[in-house]
């Protein structure tokens, strides 16, 4: 869910009357429970069985960021007295949120969470997911009219959601011990170190912590692997259609574009101090979507529009870093949180940009070095991105210009480019170091609801998103989740493999049916997820090898020698 422009078409927010998973309203049916940092009273609801869980929501874990606290690091909740509602969600983070295509005022005081669970017994040790939500680190929050609990529930887990500070709010970086960057990434750690401090009291286990993530929160599962700020916080990790070696997850020059928002925002200066506290005296609102207002000539036509991102953040003494080295060169050298890890993408992620491509035609026909990711576009001469331009214009479309009509070659091409090759390429840097498996997710039902909306009968596949629809329920999925039998299967199966995982490290324990083999660099065996679910090996082997050709070229570092 971050293609701007594309997504502002789409409107999927339901009123939160629509929820049929409605609170017991018994007052025995409240039920109070003593964290670290005090009590909170939550609600009982009803399952898709019918058995009733409980749901403790907008708990907080961090101080309101306001203030002088603005782009600072998270600072943690202080203990309260009495009791706390945890009834109703807490605000999300001020935003332009793509799924309602407006701006949303929230609330800057947005650092809470949410906790779903079974049993409030300290001895039940349930297998614990926390949930890291995309939207290109710009857009979303973790609440249940988007993320409900009730399909991962069929499996006996508990499910935390959470929110973390957007866009500029959570992700300007001036390179200053004030603002390093990453306030966003140190959230999500405080959000995950106060898991592991309170779960037991909801019947989860503490040393049994799954983190997983899509599109940009995949991305975000992936730097908590790298960072020492994340280490022993959780114990397997699941990567979704994003993985932190996309060109479109770490940020480029953020210092240059902290000051480029200064400008948009009405203070042109190069003193730092000084945009500091400008930016700090704005409403909070005022800085979201500067994503788009920021661009350079070249973004507007290169990649997806995502800039405000987690940074290679320098090192300030007395501070904690996120992250203070380059996440490839992390991976090669191997300073990783070794964890099982499950990672994968959808079969037709590109269904999505459908619509952005065809604006950009006649420009990416005619200067089609446009469709080169800008990891390599940033080290190429002219000469050579126009010939690496000219070799992505044959290989997928022939070497002629592409029409409204060429759905398929776009599709494939912008799957490449923004999900497939760097997950295949992460898989083969890490797999040697902890049990790993790979995945293409291509079921395609009315469950769907990415490719219903934005697809093309001529392109077969998942698009991006519509994994989700399938782990979460939604408002706008129930009634085809109560109709179909079909449909409550796929459902089942697709939960059972990540629960199990979560439960386990791995995804078929028992052996029925399908066994998921961990992926290999020589057979390179992954798990199509789909109504026949099976092993195959070599997913998309022409074009992972295209582009790892091409990164060779361009001197990085790839997966083998290509046979192109």
């Amino acid at each position: 869910m971050f293609v701007i422009r594309t997504i502002e078409k789409l409107v999927v927010r339901t009123k939160p009357g629509a929820m049929r998973f409605s609170s017991v309203g018994n007052s025995h049916d409240n039920p109070v429970v003593t964290v670290k940092q005090g009590k909170l009273k939550g609600a009982v609801k009803k399952g898709i069985d019918g058995s009733p869980y409980y749901s403790f929501k907008g708990i907080r874990y961090g101080e309101p960021p306001v203030g002088e606290l603005r782009f600072r690091a998270p600072v943690p909740i202080k203990p309260w007295d009495g009791i706390r509602d945890a009834t109703e969600h807490g605000p999300v983070c001020p935003q332009f949120d793509m799924s309602v295509v407006d701006f949303v005022e929230g609330s800057e005081d947005c650092l809470s969470l949410n906790v779903y669970t079974k049993s409030l017994q300290p001895n039940s040790k349930l297998p614990v997911m926390v949930y890291i939500h995309g939207g290109a680190f710009l857009s979303g929050s973790g609440n249940a009219e988007t993320y409900g609990p009730e399909f991962l529930f069929l499996h006996d887990v508990i499910v935390v959601t959470i929110n973390y500070r957007l866009e500029a709010l959570g992700f300007l970086c001036l390179d200053t011990p004030e603002v390093p960057g990453n306030a966003g990434m140190k959230d999500q750690v405080l959000a995950m170190r106060w898991v592991k401090e309170n779960i037991s009291t909801f019947g989860g286990d503490p040393d049994n912590i799954t983190l997983f993530g899509e599109s940009a929160g995949g991305a975000c599962v992936n730097f908590h692997m790298l960072s020492p700020m994340s280490k022993g916080l959780f114990n397997k990790a699941i990567a979704q259609s994003g993985v932190c070696l996309e060109y479109w997850a770490i940020a480029h020059q953020p210092v240059e574009r902290a000051f480029r928002s200064g400008k948009v925002l009405g203070k042109d200066t190069k003193d730092k101090k000084e945009l500091l506290d400008h930016l700090r005296g704005l409403p909070a609102l005022d800085l979201a979507r500067l994503t788009v207002k920021t661009r350079t000539p070249d973004e507007k036509f290169r990649g997806l529009p995502i800039y405000y991102t987690p940074t290679v953040e320098k090192k300030f003494e007395g501070q904690e870093q996120f992250l203070t080295e380059d996440p490839l060169q992390m991976l090669l050298s191997g300073k990783v949180n070794k964890v099982p890890f499950m990672c994968g993408y959808n079969t037709a992620e590109g269904i999505l940009l459908i619509p952005e491509h065809r604006k950009k035609l006649e420009v990416l026909n005619k200067e089609p070095s446009y469709l080169v990711p800008r990891d390599i576009a940033m080290i190429s001469s002219k000469e050579k991105l126009e010939e690496f331009g000219q070799r992505v214009k044959e290989f997928y479309f022939g070497g002629k210009d592409a029409t409204e009509d060429d759905v398929q070659p776009i599709v494939d091409v912008h799957t490449d480019i923004n999900f497939t090759y760097q997950a295949h390429r992460l898989m083969h840097f890490y797999h040697k170091m902890a049990p790993t498996y790979m995945y293409r997710f291509d079921y395609c039902t009315k469950m769907n609801m990415m490719r219903n909306i934005f697809g093309d009968d001529a392109v077969k596949g998942a698009c991006h998103v519509d994994d989700l629809f399938y782990l979460f329920h939604t408002p706008m999925t129930e009634s085809i989740y109560e109709e179909n039998e079909e449909i409550r299967k796929a459902v089942y199966d697709v939960t059972k493999l990540w629960t199990d995982f979560a439960k386990t490290g791995n995804p078929t324990p028992t052996k029925d049916g399908v066994e998921w083999r961990p992926y290999n660099s020589s057979t390179k065996e992954y798990l199509l997820i789909d109504k026949e679910t099976k092993m195959s090996s070599n997913l998309e082997k022409e074009r992972v090898e295209f582009w790892n050709k091409m990164y060779a070229d361009a001197g990085l570092p790839s997966i083998t020698k290509s046979n192109l």
